[in-house]
């Protein structure tokens, strides 16, 4: 630990990012990336803007881009804000609506575990809304006083989603607080809160270009919600970094967004994929928590999660494993390319056999 370290950077514990391997070529299916390409829409359009205009900035406010988003979920330029991913969005999100000195903010025990890392990040407090062994988020947490909440729908790393009428009825229930909705998986099968921004003023809802735009190389989110809350988010970007989303990154993003017919066709693959995949797993005695996004949460009562991590990883394939508390027996399985989820089903019944 450095003597030049701040008292902060000493005591925080940063958030474990999913293994980018080097070593030797593998099956990825540890960190939720798209199997398929991006749109090629979105590509020609990143290279037509590699030019000479690289040499200035890009527009801070993203302004055709946020019109492009807004027109995509039927909302105002007003109620988009963008940004580098959507981590980018929840660290800018924390010191705009929390309080470190406030009332706790409100998350589920298994979730995100970059939440955690933030709130110790900012000083904020927070409060863990428990979860059953199957992962259901207890609701009545999130009826009690607090300085916010923060939902992943679907949540991660479980899959689950919660309906759109207990979130927002969650949202009506705090209205002297903002509820952050995480829907980075969301298309995927969930319900997405969009719809329910006009009528609530205290509703951001964070999503991303990574996951169902085949985009995570790009570093694109974007935030919907009201202006006031919008405004919020900006005044910290604007604090910071006001150039946060580059020219070649606005350019994809809008392409991408546009290219409906394409991202359509990619997320209905992927889940049918997902639910080929959980019925077989399930023939071969798995544990499956029932996913709404593009990833499955799975154990096995014949071979314990971090042997069958490890035994996978040997045969060249990538899932990832949690040594935490309630959580330290399943693994996620990002759903990859059929070839890919076959190539995972072989391996995973040959490590079983061996395993009996």
């Amino acid at each position: 630990m450095s003597r030049y370290w701040s008292r902060i950077v000493k005591k925080i514990k940063p958030y474990v990012p999913g293994e980018q391997p080097k070593d030797q070529k593998y099956i990825k299916l540890n960190t939720n990336e798209n199997p398929y390409p991006p749109s090629a829409r979105a590509l020609e359009a990143i290279k037509n803007a590699t030019g000479d205009t690289l040499r200035l900035y890009p527009d801070p406010a993203g302004d055709e881009l946020r019109e492009t988003i807004a027109g995509r979920f039927q909302l105002k330029k007003e109620n988009v804000f963008i940004g580098n991913g959507s981590d980018e969005l929840l660290a800018f999100s924390f010191p705009a609506f929390f309080e470190p000195a406030g009332l706790p903010v409100l998350f589920a025990e298994i979730t995100y575990s970059f939440y955690p890392v933030y709130a110790d990040f900012f000083g904020i407090p927070y409060r863990l809304i428990p979860v059953d062994e199957e992962f259901n988020i207890s609701i009545d947490g999130y009826f009690q006083k607090n300085g916010g909440i923060i939902i992943a729908n679907p949540n991660a790393p479980s899959g689950r989603g919660l309906p759109l009428a207990t979130i927002e009825n969650i949202v009506q229930q705090n209205k002297d607080s903002v509820v952050l909705l995480d829907e980075a998986y969301v298309d995927f099968g969930g319900q997405s809160a969009v719809r329910l921004i006009d009528r609530f003023a205290n509703l951001l809802v964070i999503r991303t270009l990574s996951k169902s735009y085949s985009l995570a190389g790009l570093r694109l989110g974007f935030a919907l919600g009201s202006a006031e809350l919008i405004e919020g988010i900006t005044r910290v970007k604007d604090s910071i970094n006001s150039y946060t989303v580059d020219r070649l990154a606005q350019a994809g993003a809008r392409e991408a967004i546009k290219d409906e017919a394409y991202f359509q066709e990619t997320v209905s693959r992927i889940i049918k994929t997902r639910e080929r995949i959980a019925a077989q797993l399930i023939k071969m005695g798995f544990h499956v928590i029932p996913s709404q996004a593009n990833f499955i949460f799975i154990s096995h009562s014949q071979c314990q999660g971090r042997v069958l991590f490890q035994k996978l990883r040997e045969k060249g394939i990538l899932v990832r494993y949690f040594d935490k508390p309630k959580i330290d027996n399943y693994l996620r399985v990002t759903i990859g390319t059929d070839e890919e989820m076959d190539s995972f089903l072989g391996e995973a019944e040959r490590i079983l056999a061996s395993n009996l």
